[in-house]
């Protein structure tokens, strides 16, 4: 392998990580022009092993948006990336696939507690992103959500009133 090989693949694994940060930013945040953004116009995401739907990434973004507003709080760790080229034209590779962990911690807009700040929902798993160098850079291809488990905190029961 050259150095000019070894370099470009050094920048293309910085732009593939990247792209997967600016995935968890966009939700996190729920700017989901940005999130349409990081898909290539064939794009899609499937989130049915969390109990969400699978479609082109415009018609899941809206799905997301609707779903997540139940969250004033939203924290997305991706963690664990294991990053592999593939290739279609060229010898840097075209196509990449990443394969990372997750953590979800989130908390409801109005639980009527105004508690401890812990979340109440937790969940982990993987997912799996195929991603495609375009003119425009690298773009996701492909999101799979592989929820692993969930956990909503046990909540204390309301004062029974004497």
């Amino acid at each position: 392998m050259t150095q000019r090989v070894e370099l470009a693949t050094v920048m293309d694994r910085l732009a593939v990580d990247e792209m997967v940060t600016e995935y968890a930013v966009a939700v996190d945040d729920g700017d989901w022009a940005a999130y349409r953004g990081l898909f290539t116009v064939d794009g899609r995401a499937d989130y049915r092993s969390a109990g969400g739907i699978e479609g082109e990434a415009g018609r899941v973004a809206g799905w997301l948006a609707g779903s997540l507003e139940l969250f004033a709080m939203r924290q997305h760790l991706i963690v664990n990336r294991q990053v592999r080229f593939g290739i279609l034209e060229h010898d840097t590779g075209d196509t990449a696939r990443v394969r990372a962990d997750y953590l979800s911690p989130m908390r409801f807009a109005d639980d009527g507690v105004g508690g401890s700040g812990a979340p109440d929902l937790v969940c982990g798993g993987r997912y799996d992103f195929e991603l495609l160098r375009t003119p425009e850079g690298w773009r996701l291809r492909s999101v799979v959500v592989h929820e692993m488990w969930r956990r909503m905190p046990e909540r204390s029961p309301a004062a029974v009133p004497e």
